[in-house]
C-alpha cells in the first residue's frame, strides 16, 4: 500500500460551519464531537480528584469539611464513570473505526447515531446541574435508602441525568450490533474480522442488555424519593438490598463496557507493533464473548457482606474465579503474540506495555476481591479503591490513550510528537504506581475509603499518593498540548504510518466522507502480516 497524500475532499474538510457539526450524520464528525466532549468531563472529574488527593495530604482533614469532601469523591465518581470510561472508546474509536474496519460506509442509522451523542450531553448537563443545587453526596453507587431517602442533596436531578445518560449507551450499542451483522464488506466473514470490532461487539450486547437495568433503577430511587414510593427504604416496606442486586446487575458488566474496548485495542496494537498475526485468534475473538456473557453472573460479590446467604457468595464466588480466565486468555496471547515478534518501539508500544502491567496487577488483586474470606476483611477499603482504578484507569485509560496515539494520524491526517507521547506514557505508568499501589497497603493496613480523616501513621502513604497524582495529572496533560500542537503544526500522515494491516489503513489520512471510493472486497485473514503485499512506514 502506498503513500496517499491528505484527501482535498476529506471529513474535517467540508461542509464547513459548527451547524455542519452539530446536525453531522458522518460517523467520523461525530466521534470527534465525543472526543472533545469526554475530554472536557475527563478533566471536570480530574478536578474532582484533585480536590480529593489535596485533602487526604494531612491526617486531620482540615481542607473541605466532610459534607463537602463527600460531594467531591461523589462527583468524581460519577463523572469518571458515566461520561468518560463508559462512553471512552466506544463512543470515540468505536464510532470512527468501526464503520471503516468493515468496509462500510457509515453506521447502520446514523441520524441515531448523532441522537446518541444529544442524549449524552443532555445526561451530562443534566447531572452535572446537581453541583449548582445542593451537590451529590450519595457516592457514585447511590446506595439506598440514603440516595433515596435520606441525603438533601440534588440525588434526582443526578439521577434524571444518568437515567437519559443511558438511553446514549444503548442507542450507541444497537447501532453497533446492527453494522456488524449487516453492513460489512463482502469476504468480510466473521473470522476476518479486526478484534477491535469482536470487542465492541460483545460491549454492546452488554450495553442493550444491562443499561435498561441501571437506567430503571436510578428512575426508582427519584420515584421514591419524589413521590414517596416504598422500593427501597424499609419503612415503606421496601428492600435497600433489592437497589444492589439491580445495581450491581448493571454495573459489574459495566466494568466491561469499560475495559473490553479497551482490549480489544491492545490486541490491534499488539499485532501491529509486533508484525504478527494475533496468536490464537479464535480464542481472543471468543473470550470478548465470554466476558460479556459471564460478566452478567457475578453481580452478587458485590455483596458478600450484605446480608447474601454463603452458600450464594460461594457461587458468586467461583463464578468470579471463572470470569477471569477469559482476560488471562487475552493477556497470555498477547505476549505470545509478542513473543519473537519483529516489535517495533514506537509511541503505540509504550502504552502497550504500560496497559499490560497495569491491568495485570489489577486483575490479580480482583482474586483478592473474589474470594470470601479476605472479601470480608478489605471491603470498603482502599484495597478496592486501588483495584478499581488498576483496571479502570490503569487499564482502560491506557489502553484508550493508546488507542487514541495509534489511529491519531488517521483520525486528524497529521503525526504527533512521537518523544513526547513516550514522556507522557512513562509519566501517567510512573504516576500512576505511585497514586495507587500505596492504597493497596492501607486498605490491607483496614483504612476506609470515602473518609476524610485518619490516624498519623498513614500519612506517608497518603501524601506518597497525593505526589504520585500529581505525576499522573502531569502525564495526562502532556497529550493536549501536543496532540492539540499536531493539529495545526503536525507533519501530513502517510495514509498507513505504523505499516499496519486492516482497511482503515487502505484509505488516506483523513479519510473522505464515505470512508471508500469504490466498493471494498475482503480476500484475506485480519493481521496478515506474511503477506507479501508493500507497505509504508513513516
Amino acid at each position: 500500500m502506498s503513500d496517499v497524500s491528505q484527501p482535498r475532499n476529506s471529513y474535517l474538510d467540508a461542509p464547513y460551519g459548527l451547524a455542519s457539526w452539530l446536525l453531522t450524520k458522518d460517523h467520523k464528525r461525530i466521534a470527534m464531537l465525543y472526543l472533545i466532549s469526554i475530554t472536557i468531563f475527563f478533566a471536570i472529574g480530574g478536578l474532582f480528584a484533585a480536590g480529593i488527593r489535596l485533602e487526604l495530604l494531612t491526617p486531620q482533614g482540615d481542607l473541605w469539611t466532610s459534607d463537602l469532601y463527600n460531594k467531591l469523591f461523589t462527583l468524581h465518581g460519577v463523572v469518571m464513570i458515566f461520561f468518560f470510561l463508559v462512553p471512552s472508546i466506544p463512543a470515540t474509536l468505536g464510532n470512527f473505526l468501526m464503520p471503516i474496519m468493515i468496509g462500510a460506509k457509515d453506521l447502520a442509522f446514523p441520524r441515531i447515531n448523532l441522537i446518541s451523542w444529544y442524549l449524552y450531553i443532555i445526561g451530562a448537563t443534566v447531572t452535572l446541574a446537581a453541583v449548582f443545587t445542593g451537590g451529590l453526596d450519595t457516592g457514585w453507587t447511590f446506595y439506598t435508602p440514603y440516595s433515596s431517602v435520606s441525603s438533601q442533596t440534588a440525588v434526582t436531578t443526578a439521577a434524571i441525568g444518568v437515567f437519559i445518560t443511558g438511553f446514549s449507551s444503548i442507542l450507541t450499542g444497537l447501532n453497533f450490533i446492527v453494522t456488524t451483522h449487516r453492513m460489512r464488506a463482502p469476504g468480510m466473514t466473521w473470522f476476518r474480522l479486526p478484534l477491535f470490532v469482536w470487542s465492541n461487539y460483545a460491549t454492546s450486547l452488554v450495553m442493550i442488555l444491562g443499561t435498561p437495568v441501571i437506567a430503571i433503577t436510578v428512575l426508582l430511587v427519584a420515584a421514591e424519593r419524589a413521590l414517596g414510593l416504598g422500593f427501597f427504604d424499609p419503612a415503606r416496606g421496601g428492600d435497600p438490598v433489592l437497589f444492589q442486586h439491580l445495581f450491581w446487575f448493571y454495573s459489574h458488566p459495566a466494568v466491561y463496557i469499560m475495559i473490553l474496548p479497551g482490549m480489544g485495542v491492545i490486541s490491534e496494537l499488539v499485532a501491529a507493533m509486533a508484525r504478527k498475526q494475533v496468536f490464537g485468534y479464535s480464542f481472543v475473538a471468543f473470550s470478548s464473548l465470554a466476558i460479556a456473557i459471564l460478566g452478567f453472573l457475578v453481580w452478587g460479590h458485590h455483596l458478600f457482606v450484605s446480608s447474601q446467604s454463603i452458600y450464594a457468595g460461594l457461587v458468586f464466588s467461583i463464578i468470579t474465579m471463572l470470569v477471569a480466565i477469559p482476560s488471562a486468555v487475552k493477556t497470555f496471547n498477547w505476549t505470545a503474540t509478542l513473543y519473537r515478534g519483529s516489535i517495533s518501539w514506537q509511541s503505540p508500544t509504550w502504552w502497550v506495555v504500560g496497559f499490560m502491567g497495569l491491568f495485570t496487577i489489577g486483575g490479580l488483586t480482583g482474586v483478592f476481591l473474589g474470594t470470601l474470606g479476605l472479601n470480608i476483611h478489605l471491603t470498603d477499603t482502599y484495597f478496592v479503591v486501588a483495584h478499581f482504578h488498576y483496571i479502570m484507569v490503569g487499564g482502560a485509560i491506557m489502553a484508550y490513550m493508546g488507542g487514541l496515539h495509534f489511529w491519531w494520524p488517521k483520525m486528524t491526517g497529521r503525526m504527533f510528537s512521537d518523544a513526547g507521547s513516550k514522556t507522557s506514557a512513562v509519566l501517567v505508568f510512573v504516576g500512576f504506581n505511585l497514586t495507587f499501589f500505596p492504597q493497596f497497603v492501607l486498605g490491607f493496613m483496614g483504612m476506609p475509603r470515602r473518609y476524610h480523616a485518619y490516624p498519623d501513621e498513614w500519612q506517608v502513604l497518603n501524601v506518597l499518593s497525593s505526589c504520585g497524582a500529581g505525576v499522573l495529572a502531569l502525564g495526562y496533560a502532556l497529550p493536549l498540548v501536543y496532540l492539540t500542537y499536531s493539529l495545526f503544526r503536525g507533519a501530513a500522515a502517510p495514509a498507513n504510518p505504523w505499516g499496519a494491516k486492516g482497511l482503515e489503513w487502505t484509505i488516506p489520512s483523513p479519510p473522505t466522507t464515505y470512508n471508500f471510493e469504490a466498493e471494498v472486497r475482503v480476500d484475506e485473514p485480519a493481521y496478515n502480516y506474511k503477506s507479501t503485499r508493500e507497505v509504508h512506514v513513516g
